[in-house]
């Protein structure tokens, strides 16, 4: 299903196959795209672009882009445009970015800027720690760093 999702009414997210359908991106008036990827593609529609030429693995230094993706975002809602933010799956690099940008110009923690219902959050920690659960990134202990 291809969709954009909503972060803010200026602020959206998404995977590479829906931030590439022009028709999507005409239908939301994306008017910015940072592609939070190395390898991803950019839709043709022409619309202003920022490439944040990062992989989807640990080692990758998102955090030095941060603080440039929050400006072009900020800069692009203070000119009442809409600004979609995506990597190849829009789950975890593109996300990052989003939250970076809601602590930096909204003033959030971090605890804000990342909202789910605390039920789900109890449930997704049991499933952290029940026998299937594998670790991330291949770590033993589960960290991340």
């Amino acid at each position: 299903m291809l969709q954009l999702c909503k972060v803010t009414d200026s602020l959206l997210i998404s995977n590479t196959k829906s931030a590439c359908n022009e028709e999507l991106l005409i239908q939301e008036g994306v008017t910015f795209c940072i592609n939070v990827s190395r390898q991803q593609p950019f839709s043709s529609l022409g619309i202003g672009t920022l490439r944040v030429p990062v992989f989807d693995k640990p080692s990758e230094n998102l955090y030095a882009y941060f603080d440039q993706c929050a400006e072009v975002i900020e800069d692009i809602v203070q000119k009442d445009g809409k600004c979609l933010v995506y990597c190849k799956n829009g789950r975890s690099r593109s996300a990052a970015v989003c939250i970076a940008y809601l602590m930096k110009y909204r003033h959030l923690q971090l605890e804000g800027a990342f909202e789910t219902d605390p039920e789900f959050m109890r449930q997704l920690f049991l499933v952290s720690r029940s026998e299937w659960s594998t670790p991330l990134y291949g770590h033993q202990d589960g960290s991340v760093f």
